[in-house]
C-alpha cells in the first residue's frame, strides 16, 4: 500500500468515525482501526486528530471543483449561474452528510479552524460565488448600490442554516429542494430598483454627509458629492441651489423622517417597520452580551446536542415572532406573496451568525462601523420580501440603531 492509498483509508475512515461520535469523542485508534493501520501511520500525515479532521475540505476539494465547473460549463446567463451555484453547494452537502456534518458540528465550531488549510478550501467556493455577483454588477444585472462582499455572507449563512436544519433537527429533507425560494429572496436584494426622484434626493444627501463628515463644509466641492452620488454636478445644482443648501437640507430630511415617526415609536404598525425592529433588537440583544455572543455562536449552535435540548425549541419559538411579522406582511400586501417564511428565518439567522462570526470570532472584532452595516443589514432583509409594487422601499430609516455599546439610542 503505497503512502497516497493510506491517506486516503485514513480520511475515508476520519468521516466515517467522527460523522458519528463528533471529534471530541472520536479518537485516532478508532480512526486507524477503521483504517486497517496502526495508530503510527496517522501521525506520518497528520500532527493530530485535530490536524486529521481540519483535512477533510481538502480531501473533497478535487471533487467538489471539478463537478462544480461541469455543472456551470454553457450557463451564461449570471441569474441561472448564481442559482446553480447555489444549488451545487446544497446537493453536495444533501449527498454527503456524513461530510456535512463534520464541517458544520466540528470545523465550523473550532476557532482553529478558520486559520487552517482546510478553510482556506471553503474560501474558493466563496471566492467564486463573489465572483458571479460581481460579475451580476458590472452586466447591470444587480444593482450597484448593494454590497456584494455582505450579500455573498447572507447567501452563505442561509445555505449554513439550511444544511445544519437538515442535519440536525431532520426539519429539512434535502436542502436543494429549497433553492428556488432563496433565490427569489436573493434577487429581490439584488435586482437594480426604478430610480425615483427620491432616491435620486436621497444618494445626494447620503454622499454630502460622508464628504463634510470627511472634508469639512467649507474644503468640500460640489462637483465631490456629485462624484459620490453618482451623478452630474449640473443634477446637485438642479436639487439644490448650492453648498449651503445642501448643508441645512440634511437635518431637515432627518428631522422630518424622525417626526413621521414618531407616532410608530409606541404602537408599530407597518410589517416593514416591525421587521426592522425586529432584526435591530436581535442584534442588540446580543451586542450587550458579547462573551455570550462568543460561546453561543460556536460552543452551543455548532454542537449537535443543543438540537435535541429543550433549550433549541425555546430558540425556535423566540422566531415565531420573525415568522409572524412576515406572514401579516404577506396578508396585507407589503411583503411578496411567494415568500417562504421558513427560508427568510434561516437568511436572517444565517446573516446574523456569518457576520458576528466574522466581527468577534474570525477577524478579532477588528475595528468595524458596526452601527452602519446592521442598517444595511436590516435594509437588504426588508428588501428581500418586500413587495415593492405595493409600495415603495424604505428610504431612511425612522428607527434608532445600536449605540457604540450595543444599547439602542
Amino acid at each position: 500500500m503505497d503512502a497516497s492509498e493510506k491517506k486516503f483509508r485514513i480520511l475515508e475512515a476520519a468521516e466515517q468515525v467522527v460523522s458519528e461520535k463528533g471529534l471530541s469523542d472520536a479518537t485516532i485508534s478508532e480512526i486507524a482501526g477503521a483504517a486497517g493501520l496502526a495508530d503510527s501511520v496517522i501521525y506520518q500525515f497528520f500532527k493530530g486528530k485535530q490536524d486529521l479532521v481540519f483535512s477533510l475540505p481538502i480531501s473533497h476539494e478535487e471533487e467538489f471543483f471539478t463537478s462544480l465547473n461541469e455543472h456551470l460549463k454553457g450557463i451564461w446567463d449570471t441569474e441561472s449561474r448564481l442559482m446553480k451555484i447555489l444549488w451545487f453547494y446544497l446537493r453536495y452537502s444533501d449527498t454527503h452528510p456524513q461530510y456535512s456534518k463534520i464541517l458544520y458540528f466540528d470545523c465550523f465550531s473550532s476557532v482553529n479552524f478558520y486559520r487552517s488549510a482546510g478553510y482556506a478550501s471553503i474560501r474558493r467556493y466563496a471566492r467564486i460565488l463573489l465572483e458571479c455577483l460581481e460579475q451580476g454588477v458590472r452586466e447591470g444585472k444587480f444593482s450597484r448600490e448593494v454590497d456584494t462582499v455582505l450579500v455573498r455572507d447572507m447567501i452563505l449563512g442561509m445555505m449554513g442554516c439550511e444544511i445544519v436544519q437538515s442535519i440536525a433537527s431532520k426539519t429539512i429533507d434535502a436542502t436543494a429542494a429549497d433553492v428556488e425560494d432563496m433565490m427569489s429572496l436573493i434577487l429581490s436584494i439584488l435586482r437594480p430598483r426604478p430610480e425615483t426622484e427620491e432616491n435620486k434626493v436621497d444618494k445626494i444627501l447620503d454622499a454630502a454627509e460622508k464628504v463634510f463628515a470627511d472634508k469639512g463644509v467649507y474644503r468640500s466641492r460640489v462637483l465631490d458629492i456629485a462624484k459620490l452620488a453618482g451623478v452630474s454636478e449640473g443634477t446637485v445644482y438642479e436639487y439644490f441651489g448650492n453648498k449651503e443648501d445642501l448643508l441645512l437640507s440634511l437635518p431637515d430630511r432627518h428631522f422630518r423622517r424622525y417626526q413621521e415617526g414618531l407616532p410608530e415609536i409606541f404602537e408599530i404598525r407597518s410589517p416593514v417597520l416591525k421587521l426592522q425592529r425586529f432584526i435591530k433588537y436581535y442584534f442588540s440583544l446580543f451586542f450587550e452580551k458579547q462573551d455570550f455572543l462568543k460561546v453561543f455562536l460556536v460552543q452551543i449552535q455548532l454542537t449537535r446536542r443543543f438540537y435535541e435540548t429543550e433549550q433549541f425549541n425555546f430558540f425556535v419559538q423566540f422566531f415565531d415572532i420573525l415568522q409572524s411579522i412576515v406572514e401579516e406582511g404577506m396578508a396585507d400586501g407589503s411583503f411578496r406573496p411567494d415568500v417562504n417564511p421558513m427560508v427568510f428565518r434561516n437568511m436572517f439567522i444565517g446573516t446574523f451568525n456569518n457576520l458576528t462570526l466574522r466581527w468577534f470570532i474570525v477577524h478579532g472584532d477588528r475595528h468595524e462601523d458596526k452601527m452602519r452595516k446592521i442598517e444595511e443589514v436590516a435594509e437588504l432583509l426588508c428588501s428581500a420580501v418586500t413587495n415593492t409594487q405595493a409600495q415603495p422601499a424604505m428610504t431612511g430609516s425612522t428607527e434608532y440603531v445600536l449605540d457604540g455599546k450595543g444599547g439602542t439610542v
